[in-house]
């Protein structure tokens, strides 16, 4: 009899054991893992960004998580982002950065980041984004009258950016700046003609009043002394002319010890009466905003080929099964008054406008 009992509970262990264990339920994209997933990647697209603006999370278009093992998964995430007003350099928190109207001719970002979440700590691996500014023509529909962007090496947005450089620094009494990069600029014709940019600086290691000697030998500030900030300009060329120009130095900022924030690699200075496309970064010359792509386009953030395939079957099929048996259970079960069904699980809600 002992034998038989034995053998009855070997027989089930054996039954237990090759069961395997059910995958964990799907997220959704609205879930507060999901969204804590999606902060960490925001924070590190905008941390190795060296140029242009911070982005804001407009919204989680989709996520996945292929287990790896206990504690251990792979998290890849689809994210829709808009640029902030913040410029990159900017100390300002994201929480308190507006993101740009639609109506200012916003720009999108793009991106798959891979992530892997071990005991809980989530870190990212790779990403892979992509920015591009709205269509003129989308803009146009909301707002006819609204400038659009214009092109970063246009000959009026270099010319305003030299004489607002040129005007701060023939006032100022502290140090003399010089351009680090345009981050964009609109140009308005009707009713009046207008010019308007945005454009990065740095502090030198002279004063403006050095400058006016020898300005070929003011050099940014090293490192650990390190000072930039950001200007807008605005030039009015008809009917009258006018010139309106603010400079916000930030101080010396520390940056984190993986990051090489303040690293604007290829990027040459401004001299007096000099072109200033010279200050444009390489991924702005002829373009009408910096393009993430540039920085953020590793490969393996994004699943194989054949993952994806096997993706789009999956997610199909989770479409089809919400869309006609849950259909046909709201007919057969009574809901109570007020019901709203669930929302699918992706994509995920948009924070600030859809585009």
């Amino acid at each position: 009899m002992k034998a038989l009992v034995a053998l009855i509970l070997l027989v089930q262990l054996l039954i237990h054991k090759a069961v395997p264990a059910s995958p964990p339920a799907p997220l959704s994209c609205d879930d507060p893992e999901s969204e804590a997933a999606a902060e960490v990647a925001v924070n590190y697209i905008n941390g190795h960004n060296h140029h242009g603006y911070k982005f804001a999370l407009n919204r989680i278009e989709d996520i996945r998580v292929v287990p790896q093992g206990p504690n251990n998964d792979i998290i890849f995430l689809e994210l829709d982002l808009l640029e902030t007003k913040c410029p990159i350099l900017s100390p300002t928190p994201l929480a308190n950065c507006t993101v740009r109207s639609f109506a200012e001719h916003a720009v999108e970002g793009d991106c798959d980041v891979k992530l892997q979440k071990v005991d809980g700590i989530v870190s990212v691996l790779a990403s892979k984004c992509h920015s591009h500014a709205d269509s003129s023509e989308d803009v146009r529909k909301v707002c006819p009258d609204c400038p659009l962007l214009a092109s970063m090496n246009n000959t009026e947005v270099l010319e305003t950016v030299s004489a607002a450089l040129n005007d701060y620094n023939s006032k100022t009494t502290d140090s003399y700046l010089r351009l680090l990069e345009i981050g964009r600029a609109t140009i308005q014709y009707h009713p009046a003609h207008v010019v308007a940019t945005e454009f990065a600086v740095g502090a030198t290691n002279c004063s403006a009043e050095e400058a006016k000697a020898n300005v070929g030998a003011c050099q940014l500030l090293p490192e650990d002394q390190s000072n930039f900030g950001f200007c807008t300009a605005v030039m009015v060329k008809r009917p009258s002319q006018d010139l309106q120009v603010d400079c916000q130095l930030y101080g010396h900022q520390v940056p984190a010890p993986d990051i090489p924030l303040f690293s604007w690699p290829g990027v040459t200075y401004i001299h007096p009466g000099q072109d200033t496309s010279a200050g444009l970064a390489p991924s702005a010359a002829g373009f009408t905003n910096h393009n993430l792509g540039l920085v953020h386009n590793n490969p393996v953030a994004s699943e194989s080929s054949s993952s994806e395939i096997l993706r789009s079957m999956l997610s199909a099929k989770s479409v089809t099964k919400r869309a006609v048996p849950e259909a046909a259970q709201h007919d057969k079960v009574p809901r109570p008054v007020g019901f709203v069904p669930p929302p699918p699980p992706c994509p995920g809600k948009i924070r600030h406008f859809d585009i």
